[in-house]
This record gives structure tokens, sequence and C-alpha cells, in this order.
């Protein structure tokens, strides 16, 4: 609104104030129909109801959340939604999430996702969608599974490979930077890591309160922003959305937030490209899938060199494709620049990967990525080269100021 509001601005702001005040709110929190088709441990399958009215085409899409996130992040509010974008465009979509995880799952490790979960996940989308190879889509710790799961499993039917958000080197993570030094000094793991242990993890409230201390600013000013818009229906429905999103964020698990402080955090493992997984190491240079990776313009949680270093660790990967893209962490997924963003970026990258032929043993699926691998690697180099260039395609530019969504 204007600082002197203009009447048809005073109009719609009294409409949409009445509007939350009797109905509850402005969003369309509807959420796509769904089915279960798999069940395990933390491990729920789901298949989207296909649109009636649209041919069904192209390869199954795999949407892959991360640990405490709720699956909402996918399907955010109608009109601002991957997988209602993805099932009106007539792609098969499938989701993987893990439900709440209390106490008694304190002792899973991030294998447990990485080499059970996503993988299986994997097996039954293709399985359902009449063996066809699947488009793997993970955002946040996600796309890190995502990525560890490939790695490990190269025989998986996996058309290509989409991570967005996924920061890689943490030494470039705002947030850890600063705590660098105490966690490395030989007296702070100890109580941290008690700690952690004697909850069985990390409850809900803190993983929400570290969520929104990564947009401080956003929190501090929203009762101002807010009053700002209060002309602008859309904007306030995706406010709405997104404390529907962080109010919903769940525990992680005891081990598995271990491992992410022990090594992730403390020894930047990854950003080497190989971690221990369970029993032995895996390394992102074994990827053999095509692989898109998203960076958000105004990500605090994975800020843009963070999630750029993987691109030179894909050595196997036939094509590596970067982006940035408009948004923070949940906005470049599901802000409301997102859909003039990344999720046109995602449906070319689909159409440009449908029907991959599939190599059917571990032997193939090397010599294939050996004789593709010098093209990527003049791919994945050239952000590096050129970090003020926004995306490896020189025909799109985005600029953060291309997004709107109020989304951290």
């Amino acid at each position: 609104m204007d600082l002197v509001p203009k009447p048809d601005q005073v109009i719609a702001a009294a409409g949409n104030v009445a509007h939350m005040l009797l109905y509850g709110g402005l969003a369309d929190l509807r959420p796509m129909p769904r089915t279960l088709i798999d069940e395990g441990t933390l491990r729920e399958v789901y298949h989207y109801r296909p649109d009636p009215v649209v041919e069904a085409q192209g390869d199954p899409v795999l949407l892959v959340t991360p640990l405490a996130a709720p699956a909402t992040c996918f399907d955010l509010r109608r009109g601002c939604s991957v997988v209602e974008h993805l099932v009106t465009g007539g792609r098969p979509t499938y989701l993987v999430e893990y439900g709440a995880v209390s106490f008694r799952d304190r002792d899973l490790g991030l294998e447990h996702w990485a080499e059970e979960v996503v993988p299986t996940a994997i097996r039954e989308v293709s399985r359902h969608a009449g063996g066809r190879p699947v488009h793997v889509v993970g955002w946040s710790l996600g796309g890190i599974f995502a990525m560890l799961s490939a790695a490990d499993f190269p025989d998986l039917p996996i058309a290509s490979l989409s991570v967005l958000g996924s920061p890689v080197d943490t030494t470039l993570v705002p947030m850890v930077a600063p705590l660098r030094p105490l966690l490395s000094a030989t007296d702070w793991p100890g109580p941290i890591t008690r700690t952690y242990r004697a909850l069985g993890g990390v409850p809900t409230p803190l993983v929400r309160w570290a969520f929104q201390l990564t947009s401080f600013q956003k929190l501090v000013t929203k009762p101002i922003a807010v009053a700002v818009h209060l002309d602008d229906a859309d904007w306030l429905a995706q406010v709405e959305a997104v404390d529907r999103f962080i109010g919903a964020m769940t525990a992680y698990p005891g081990r598995s937030f271990g491992q992410l402080y022990h090594r992730f955090a403390k020894g930047n493992a990854l950003a080497s490209g190989t971690v221990e997984l369970g029993d032995h190491p895996v390394s992102l240079s074994a990827i053999t899938a095509p692989t898109l990776v998203f960076a958000g313009a105004g990500d605090g949680i994975a800020p843009v060199a963070a999630v750029r270093a993987v691109l030179p660790l894909l050595t196997g990967a036939p094509d590596v494709r970067f982006e940035i893209v408009p948004g923070g962490h949940l906005g470049m997924l599901a802000g409301r620049g997102a859909r003039e963003s990344t999720w046109q970026v995602l449906d070319e990258w689909f159409d440009q990967h449908d029907g991959r032929a599939l190599p059917k043993n571990r032997a193939a699926r090397k010599k294939s990525a050996a004789k593709k691998a010098p093209a990527k690697k003049a791919v994945a180099e050239k952000p590096a080269a050129s970090p003020e260039v926004l995306g490896a395609n020189p025909q799109r530019r985005h600029t953060s100021a291309g997004s709107r969504a109020l989304a951290p």
C-alpha cells in the first residue's frame, strides 16, 4: 500500500482483513490429493492423483523432503505449489516423506535415509510408473540425501537429479562459519554431544527457532511488512502458508543430528567429495545421472558459494547445470517468484532428460560417465570462474529482485 493509501487499496485491505477474521485466512491450504503406495520405517511414498483433464506425459518425478521439514515445502498452497504445477502439467508426481520423528528413532543415522529410504522410494516410484526412470528432486538436506543415494547406488533407475539449496561447503555458510573455532575447541563438542544424546535429538521447538533465526530481520519487521501489504491478498496468503510450514516442523533424530554436527558442520566432510556413510565411504564423483543444481540468490542457510562448491565434485555426471534463482531457502522452491524461475527451469530439465536410456549395470554406467566427463567438467567450472554470472545458462538471468516472496 502507498504511504497515503488510495481508495481502492483501502477497500482491498478492508476486504482482506475481514476475510482473515471471518474465515481464518486467505491462503488455500488444501493439499493436493495423493495415495500412499509404499511405507516403511520413517518412509511414506505417495503418488499424487493425476489431473483428469490433462494427459500424463514424461518420466515420473520424485520429490525428496529434508529431515525436520514438512512435505508442505513442495505443496505450500494452491497457486504456489510445486506439486500442483507438476500435476497440472501432466507430469507423474510422487513424494517421499518421513512422518513424525520421536525419541524411539534416536539411533537412526543419515545412512537410514541415504541407503534405505530414498533408494527404496526411487525403486518403488519406477515400479509404480511402469519401470520408467525417475527424475529425483531434493530440497535442502533432501538434496544431499538424493546425491548420496545416487552415488552409493549407481544402478538406481534415475533419469536425472535436481538439487535445490543443498550446502556442500559449510565453511561458506554464515550461520556456521563464526562458530567453527568453537566447534574445533576440544572442550566444546563434549557438552553439545551429551545434550543432543540426552534429548534423543534436536526437539521440534529448537528446529523451528533455528529456521526462523536465518531470517531474523524479516521476522522482526514482519508486522510492518504485513501492514504495508494489507491490500495484497496473494502476499498475505504466502505469509500464512509459510507460517503453517514453520509450525509443522519436526525433530531431528539424535544420531542423525550428531552426524550432521560432527561430519558436516564441524568436519566439513562433504566439501571433500567423500563422506563416511554407515560402514563405507561414499563419493559424489560416483554420481552418473545428469545433475541440476540450484542456489537461491537470497538464501541464508545455503548461500550460493556453499551450494556451488558441489560442481567440481560431480566428475562422473554426464551433464551438470547450475542455476541461481530468486528467493531465500524456502522461497527459491515455493516463493511466488519460483513460479517464473525455478519451476520453469525444472520443466526444461525434465523435458531434456525424459526417456534417458539407463545403463543396465555399474560397469556400463562408469564407462558412459567416463566418455562424457570432459564435457561436464567445462560446464561445472564456468560459474566458479565468473562468480558474477547468475546461472550457467547464458540465455537465462534471474536476479533476486524478481522475487517478492517473504519466505526465508
